[in-house]
C-alpha cells in the first residue's frame, strides 16, 4: 500500500561530474560527482523542507544508476516507482567551473534508460498517493514516450483533484526546432494549476514582453497562478485575486547558476503546499533560489527547514 506523499515528480536523474577549478570544460583535470537533473533538485529541495516526496524515473543497469538511487534515498525521496533496465545506459553530464556567468555543461544522455520512460511504467496507485505533481519540459523533449507519459501524469493528477506545477525549464538544445518546443510546452502549461517560467522563457514562449503580458496570456488559457521569476529583482505573480512584484535577496556572491530556477520551485510549492499567502510562498521562492546560485553543486544550496528560516530572518 502507497504510503501518502505530499508531492511527487519524474524525469531524468543524471550523474554529474563538475570541474573542481575554474577554466575551460575541456582543460579541467579534477572533477566532482553529484547528482543532477531538475526534477531530481525539486524533490530533494522538498524533501528537506520535510515534505514527502516520490521520484519517478528509469535508470540502467550500471554505477551510476546505483549512484543516484542511493542518492536519492540518502535525501529521504521515495524511490519505490524507480526502476531499472539492462538495455540503456543512465545519463550522466559534465560541467565547468566559472567565476562569472554561467558554467558550460555537455550531456551525455542520448538514448538513456530515462528517454525510454513510457505509459507502461505509469503507477496510477503511486500518483494517486500525491498531493502534488511538478514537473517540467525536460521530459517531454526527450522523447514521444516521455512527452506521452508527461500528458498522461497532469491528466490523471487533474482527474484526481490534484494540482500540478509546471517549470518550462527550456532546453532548446533537446527540441528538433524552436516551433515544436514553444508548442508543446504552452500545451502542457495549460494543463497545470501552477505555471513558473522566468522572464525570458516567457518571452520565447508568447512574443510578449512583459510579465503581466505573460501572465495574462496563461491566466487565460486555464493556468490559476503565475509566477515569473526575474533573476536578481526577484519575482512576479500573477493570479484571477491578486498581482504583484516581490524583491529578490542579497547574494554575495554567484558561484553557480544552474539549479537557481529548481530552488525557486522548491520554495513556491513547499509554501503552497503548506496553505501560505502566495505572496509569501513567492519570497520563499526567491530565497531558495538565492541560496542555490551561493553553492557549487546544483542541490548543495537546497536548504532544511532551519537553514532557510535562519537566512531568510538574517534579510528581514
Amino acid at each position: 500500500m502507497n504510503k501518502p506523499l505530499d508531492a511527487v515528480t519524474f524525469g531524468e536523474a543524471m550523474a554529474m561530474f563538475y570541474a573542481n577549478e575554474p577554466g575551460p570544460l575541456h582543460e579541467a583535470v579534477s572533477f566532482s560527482k553529484a547528482l543532477a537533473g531538475a526534477e531530481s533538485n525539486v524533490a530533494t529541495g522538498l524533501s528537506r523542507l520535510e515534505h514527502p516526496t516520490g521520484y519517478v524515473t528509469k535508470l540502467g543497469e550500471d554505477s551510476f544508476g546505483q549512484f543516484i538511487v542511493e542518492a536519492l534515498k540518502k535525501e529521504q525521496i521515495d524511490t519505490r516507482s524507480v526502476t531499472f533496465t539492462k538495455e540503456y545506459s543512465t545519463g550522466m553530464l559534465v560541467k565547468s567551473k566559472v567565476v562569472t556567468g554561467d558554467p558550460k555543461v555537455e550531456y551525455f544522455r542520448k538514448n538513456s534508460a530515462a528517454s525510454k520512460l513510457s505509459l507502461a511504467d505509469f503507477d496510477e496507485a503511486y500518483f494517486a498517493s500525491a498531493g502534488h505533481l511538478h514537473m517540467t519540459s525536460i521530459s517531454s523533449a526527450l522523447s514521444d514516450s516521455c512527452r506521452v507519459f508527461s500528458m498522461r501524469a497532469m491528466e490523471f493528477m487533474k482527474d484526481q483533484g490534484k494540482t500540478v506545477s509546471l517549470d518550462p525549464n527550456l532546453r532548446p538544445i533537446l527540441w528538433p526546432d524552436t516551433a515544436t518546443m514553444v508548442a508543446t510546452i504552452n500545451d502542457l502549461a495549460t494543463r497545470c494549476d501552477w505555471f513558473l517560467p522566468g522572464l525570458g522563457e516567457g518571452k520565447i514562449l508568447t512574443g510578449l514582453d512583459t510579465p503581466e503580458e505573460i501572465a495574462a496570456y496563461y491566466l487565460e488559457r486555464g493556468v490559476s497562478l503565475v509566477v515569473i521569476k526575474l533573476g536578481p529583482e526577484g519575482a512576479y505573480f500573477k493570479s484571477a485575486d491578486e498581482e504583484g512584484y516581490v524583491k529578490g535577496f542579497k547574494v554575495e556572491e554567484v558561484v553557480d547558476t544552474v539549479g537557481a530556477g529548481d530552488g525557486f520551485a522548491v520554495g513556491v510549492i513547499s509554501a503552497l503546499l503548506e496553505k501560505l499567502p502566495v505572496a509569501e510562498a513567492v519570497t520563499r521562492g526567491n530565497a531558495v533560489g538565492a541560496l542555490a546560485v551561493m553553492s557549487p553543486g546544483d542541490m548543495d544550496g537546497l536548504p532544511t527547514r532551519e537553514g532557510l528560516a535562519k537566512f531568510m530572518n538574517q534579510e528581514v
